[in-house]
């Protein structure tokens, strides 16, 4: 973590992140109704342009176009976090991105998620997601707590301590226990015991 997204071309990042849209959504019929249609991959597109401005100096205008997203969307990403490739979030709405947020490869967020902040002091302040994390609705990760890669976070849980890699985190506050080998993140997220 902490390192910036691999680099890849416009066009390749684009078709990137519909395939992994495709995959992580069942309800998804083809690439061309994802691209018109799903306000979480255009707030990944917007941010993805805003983080190329804040990257380069140009604070306001990032600032501004992750605002006009967030009306547009519903979706809040500060353009500092950074975000890994392959980044899916479904259904959108109500998600908010913190400025320090670091997110990895092949994650997943539901509706309702917030990657929030506990303190108003300068430096880290918001989570790190590792690789292949999905983080049921309505869930809040708070602070500058590290999860795992492969962690499942259940709806509405609410994160405040690290958890380990291939854990499975629920309550309020959450708690982890091990993922069960070979266990689904998406199945782990559907299974009856993890809403609240």
């Amino acid at each position: 973590m902490g390192r910036h997204p691999g680099r890849i071309g416009f066009t390749a990042r684009l078709r990137e992140d519909l395939t992994a849209a495709k995959l992580r959504d069942p309800a998804a019929r083809s690439k061309a109704e994802i691209a018109v249609l799903y306000s979480g991959l255009h707030a990944i597109w917007s941010y993805r342009l805003a983080h190329a401005l804040w990257t380069r100096g140009l604070r306001f205008p990032a600032r501004a176009l992750s605002q006009v997203t967030r009306w547009l969307t519903g979706v809040e990403i500060h353009p500092g976090a950074v975000i890994g490739r392959r980044f899916f979030i479904d259904h959108g709405m109500g998600v908010v991105v913190g400025e320090t947020a670091e997110v990895g490869d092949d994650v997943m967020l539901y509706h309702g998620v917030t990657l929030g902040g506990q303190t108003r002091d300068a430096g880290k302040r918001h989570p790190t997601l590792g690789d292949g994390v999905a983080v049921g609705a309505g869930a809040k990760i708070l602070g500058p707590v590290v999860i795992g890669a492969g962690t499942v976070i259940g709806a509405n849980a609410v994160v405040t301590r690290d958890a380990p890699e291939d854990s499975v985190l629920v309550g309020v506050p959450a708690k982890p226990r091990r993922r069960v080998v070979g266990e689904d993140s998406r199945a782990a997220l559907a299974a009856p015991e993890y809403y609240i």
